[in-house]
């Protein structure tokens, strides 16, 4: 996909709604649309909003790219399916990115080197989490995940430096924080213009599968009530 010029990047994965825009000359632009979990209601009018300025359609996009998590549910499905939506109706590309990925490679830009851990808050303490190494790059050290903060504790190495970021180490700093070799990194959101680097070296697709790694809220408050019933 080197030669996409212009592309659409999704964020909602967390309790944050954002966009990035990749334009021909490389300008990219990044918003962060809302931080109250207003995912449907301000998404489509944002997007709008923000191609108008650059008098741009959504037909004039090369490529649309989202976050499939991991994160919390309904964001994810707001964004996948609008994602889903606009390339449908113009029949342009998709390409889906991790959460984790973005976290890891916003943090590389940052200037970041050495174990990186992403936390993406997954509500119900628990954090979506995966590791990477940052030296030439971000590349990943293990799969995507669901731990407790004290988890991810347990499995911090006393004699290793590493940095967390996301909004799960943000949420759980109390936790992490007190830790010797550990750094909590400003990274609370992956972020857009991340997401649009990363894009530049995925092949489009039709279907960006979701990347949950876990039941919706509504599903497990309901087992838990069966099971107690």
């Amino acid at each position: 996909m080197g030669d996409v010029v212009k592309a659409l990047a999704i964020e909602t994965a967390t309790t944050a709604c954002a966009i990035g825009l990749l334009l021909d000359d490389g300008f990219v632009e990044e918003r962060v649309l809302d931080h109250d979990r207003r995912h449907t209601e301000v998404l489509i009018p944002s997007i709008s909003r923000v191609l108008k300025e650059h008098g741009l359609e959504v037909r004039d996009l090369d490529v649309i790219l989202v976050d499939r998590g991991p994160g919390l549910f309904t964001g994810l499905r707001v964004g996948i399916a609008t994602a889903q939506s606009l390339a449908n109706a113009v029949g342009i590309g998709l390409v889906g990115v991790t959460s984790l990925e973005v976290l890891a490679h916003g943090a590389y830009e940052a200037g970041v080197r050495g174990r990186f851990t992403g936390l993406v808050d997954g509500r119900r303490g628990e954090v979506f989490v995966q590791s990477f190494d940052l030296i030439d790059a971000s590349d990943a050290i293990d799969e995507p995940s669901v731990k407790t903060p004290s988890d991810v504790v347990a499995s911090l190495k006393d004699n290793e430096d590493v940095t967390l970021g996301g909004d799960g180490a943000t949420r759980y700093r109390d936790i992490f924080g007190g830790r010797k070799n550990v750094t909590i990194g400003d990274f609370d959101i992956p972020s857009p213009a991340s997401a649009l680097a990363l894009a530049v070296h995925r092949r489009p697709s039709d279907v960006v599968p979701a990347l949950y790694l876990r039941d919706a809220d509504a599903v497990a408050n309901f087992t838990t009530r069966e099971k107690r019933s």
